[in-house]
């Protein structure tokens, strides 16, 4: 198993024994408004920056090529609220273009 699974493998076994120990340790008090809202924070800022260093790193080296210019179109229709499939078809469409503008 490479060093990335295990990492994987931990983050996940780490998460689900947090989530477990939450109720045990709260019962039935709830969150304060301020970590409600930094717990539901969190995923989307994981993801978001899991996405970010696969696109624009390749091994130990940075990279700025069409991903990255994928991404940022994705972002900005996302941005302007177009629908998920029309922001997946924008990031698709962008990086396929400047891939074949390059080669």
């Amino acid at each position: 198993m490479s060093a990335v699974w295990l990492t994987i493998v931990l983050v996940a076994v780490a998460s689900a024994a947090i989530k477990a120990a939450g109720p045990l340790l709260l019962g039935d008090r709830q969150l304060g408004p301020r970590a409600t809202v930094v717990v539901a924070s969190l995923g989307p800022a994981l993801l978001t920056a899991l996405v970010l260093v696969d696109t624009i790193t390749a091994g130990r080296r940075l990279v700025v090529d069409a991903r990255l210019a994928g991404v940022a179109a994705a972002g900005i229709a996302l941005l302007l609220r177009a629908p998920m499939l029309l922001v997946l078809a924008v990031a698709v469409a962008t990086t396929a273009l400047l891939r074949w503008l390059a080669a």
